[in-house]
């Protein structure tokens, strides 16, 4: 069966030479697409430019996203050309948001949108507008229409009740089959939770994640 796996981090540009981006690494993605891989799927790997893990795994075909709207439209692209997808693993950590503007405040208070190809610290103290990116788990669906769509939720605010709630909201509000949740709000490991189940399945480490979302295409 074809799967597709988004791993690590998107970046927004703020100038020529300076980006906005996450910590991810895109280790977690990386490996889940390897075990994919290994079960005999036919995988394509979407990892982020600046994943700091570049495993090079020759079973899969892996390909190179930047922005957000790079990633959005790599898939959008991999929907039309692939019909029969089978899976789609969206682990890859999204900008939240883009630089739209940077602005220097000037003495009287007014603010002078700066057009610079690289900003000088000359410029003094800058304010940067930050605007939301698009959304894509909220696409996927509409472009992956028979697909077992799998979203990622990474919590920091919060506690695992909380966490657990965030996770059923996605699946909801974007029509997806499960959300697999983590970060330090909901704890060690990481709770999957599909849909329509009202508590998550906790699993310990990564291999028991791998083993799960393994499970569950082989028996969907």
């Amino acid at each position: 069966m074809r799967c597709i796996v988004t791993a690590g981090p998107t970046y927004e540009p703020i100038d020529q030479v300076r980006r906005l981006t996450n910590h991810s690494t895109g280790s977690l993605g990386t490996g889940l697409a390897k075990r994919l891989a290994s079960d005999g799927h036919e995988v394509i790997l979407l990892r982020g430019i600046m994943a700091t893990y570049t495993e090079v795994i020759e079973s899969l075909d892996t390909r190179i996203f930047t922005t957000t709207d790079d990633l959005a439209e790599k898939l959008k692209k991999l929907a039309k050309e692939f019909p029969d997808t089978f899976a789609v693993f969206h682990a890859a950590a999204v900008s939240d948001f883009c630089a739209r503007s940077v602005f220097q405040r000037k003495s009287n208070d007014k603010l002078i949108r700066l057009k610079n190809g690289k900003l000088s610290t000359r410029e003094g103290k800058l304010l940067l507008e930050l605007c939301p990116t698009q959304k894509i788990i909220l696409k996927l669906r509409s472009w992956y229409k028979k697909a077992q769509i799998f979203g990622w939720k990474y919590e920091v605010d919060g506690n695992r009740f909380t966490s657990v709630d965030n996770a059923k909201k996605q699946i909801n509000e974007n029509k997806t089959n499960a959300c697999i949740i983590n970060g330090s709000a909901y704890g060690d490991g990481f709770g999957l939770l599909k849909k329509g189940s009202e508590t998550a399945n906790h699993l310990n480490n990564t291999k028991m994640l791998y083993d799960a979302l393994a499970s569950l295409i082989k028996s969907a």
